[in-house]
């Protein structure tokens, strides 16, 4: 029970220290937002003084002690009021997100869970195998795991999008078809996500591959390995029940943490592929100095981020007593 309360304290006192410090930055680097919404309305037509005051108040620019900003800062995040949005003014700010993350949260999610359980059973079952024919595929996965993300990105959308035209380059769907629960729209937003979904598999397998590889040769080196071996069970319950299974437990860390930056999405693949998801959008509010969209997007990714560890530290007491006996 100490070790999970302490878990508990150290994650609620990293998520307030991340809550403050985004209270904080984006008040002391340059930027306002007052300004940025003024310089594309004045191209038009210049605006009263009074607008401005109306902009300063929509965008909660104060004059207040900041204290009594922060005190409001924290009421916005718990009635979910998180700004106006610059680059798609006058939208608010959780509009706009929640427009955007279901699209990363299937695309980025369903692709990292699917390349971590590939990745980690295939290079489980060649560590296993050391020795046999599996091993060649070890430089594959060499290879690829050195190609940069974008490059990959961009070399499968040559092949697969210009080329062969197989897939569409950009976008999240169809445009001429209308949003909505429809087999129609679902089948055209599935079909415009297979190819960014093939590319952060395909980067993401490969590191995987390597990594369970190792870890399963080092663990059947182990002396319960050895011990199950000499008792005569089947190798399969050998494998999942002794080898696998303890070769497993360093991979739990590393995949709650990509589940936390699932939030953030991929920012290259959805750059390239101009995917509709949370990768792009902060792109596009850093090109537009979009102040109070970056804010948030950069709140939820860091606190998806500890809660993610917070669950890896969790799951890993239970699944691992020696964790909790060394604290």
């Amino acid at each position: 029970m100490r070790y999970y309360l302490r878990k508990i304290v150290f994650y609620l006192l990293a998520g307030w220290i991340a809550v403050t410090l985004n209270f904080l930055l984006p008040r002391m680097v340059k930027g306002d937002p007052v300004q940025v919404i003024l310089a594309k309305t004045q191209r038009l037509a210049p605006l009263p003084p009074s607008a401005r005051h109306a902009l300063e108040l929509q965008f909660g620019q104060t004059h207040d002690p900041i204290v009594v900003q922060y005190w409001h800062y924290l009421q916005g995040l718990f009635t979910g009021d998180l700004g106006v949005s610059v680059t798609f003014y006058p939208s608010p700010v959780v509009d706009i997100i929640s427009q955007a993350l279901p699209w990363t949260l299937l695309l980025i999610g369903l692709s990292t869970v699917i390349s971590y359980v590939v990745g980690l059973l295939l290079g489980s079952y060649i560590g296993w195998k050391r020795g046999s024919w599996l091993d060649s595929l070890v430089p594959i996965s060499t290879f690829l795991s050195a190609i940069p993300y974008f490059w990959l990105a961009l070399i499968l959308v040559y092949i697969f999008g210009v080329n062969l035209q197989w897939f569409p380059v950009t976008g999240g769907y169809d445009n001429t078809i209308t949003p909505g629960f429809s087999l129609e729209f679902i089948g055209s937003a599935i079909y415009y996500g297979l190819l960014p979904a093939f590319t952060i598999v395909l980067a993401s397998v490969t590191s995987q591959v390597l990594a369970a590889r190792n870890m399963m040769v080092s663990t059947m080196a182990e002396d319960y390995v050895t011990t199950a071996r000499a008792k005569g069970l089947r190798p399969r319950r050998v494998f999942g029940s002794y080898a696998m299974r303890n070769a497993l437990l360093p991979s739990v860390t590393g995949f709650a943490i990509s589940l936390g930056f699932i939030v953030n999405g991929s920012v290259v693949t959805e750059s390239v592929f101009s995917y509709p998801g949370v990768g792009y959008t902060l792109i596009q509010a850093v090109e537009n100095d979009d102040y109070p969209l970056m804010q948030a997007l950069f709140l939820i990714i860091t606190l998806a981020v500890l809660g993610a560890n917070f669950v890896a530290d969790i799951v890993y007491g239970v699944i691992d007593p020696r964790t909790r006996s060394a604290e």
